[in-house]
């Protein structure tokens, strides 16, 4: 009997009732995992490609969620810096949440539960689809979680030398995008990019 579908992310039970028919899943499930069959991921939850993208795979692994943060800023070419971890977002989680697994590491923190739900586009081939956030959503993402400033020189120490974002990427993005979502964070980080953008001092 084999597993349907190709590349897929499978819980225990699922695969149980797809082996329903053997007389010992649970056993057919662990050679499945020796001979290469199914690589776990987190515990009870399996990947039937050992080599599926992990983009793909983080948000089955903790959700809702959409990848954003350091890893978006990176895929959007905003920050010049691979990302080892991927990183995504959730809301009303409480603790941030970190897994390491065969398929890399994952890490995943909250955002305002009002900002969640905007600014994220579905990207990847059509087998293997994942959420992410927009450049402009993804940059008010990282300001939420940086300690605050109090001034303009400020933000631009977050922007150009911690971030090391590049002021022609900066002035790209949706000024009115990012006005809408800073409504969503009561962050002073994020305002003040709102401001700093509609001013035009990032050009």
């Amino acid at each position: 009997m084999q597993l349907t579908g190709g590349n897929m992310v499978k819980t225990t039970k699922m695969i149980r009732e797809e082996l329903s028919s053997f007389a010992d899943p649970a056993n057919k499930v662990a050679r499945m995992v020796r001979e290469g069959r199914l690589t776990p991921i987190i515990r009870g939850l399996y990947e039937t490609e050992a080599t599926a993208s992990p983009w793909s795979l983080a948000g089955c692994i903790y959700g809702p969620s959409y990848i954003s943060f350091e890893s978006a800023l990176s895929f959007h070419g905003l920050i010049p810096e691979g990302v080892r971890a991927v990183t995504s977002a959730t809301f009303e989680k409480g603790k941030a949440k970190a897994y390491d697994t065969p398929f890399g590491s994952f890490l995943f923190r909250d955002v305002p539960a009002e900002a969640f739900p905007y600014g994220i586009d579905v990207k990847g081939p059509a087998n293997a689809p994942f959420r992410i956030a927009t450049p402009e959503k993804a940059l008010c993402d990282k300001l939420y979680t940086m300690s605050p400033v109090t001034s303009c020189g400020g933000l631009e120490a977050l922007l150009y030398d911690d971030l090391r974002i590049d002021r022609g990427d900066l002035a790209a993005l949706d000024v009115d995008d990012v006005a809408f979502l800073a409504e969503k964070y009561r962050s002073r980080n994020v305002r003040r990019l709102a401001r700093y953008l509609k001013e035009g001092s990032g050009r």
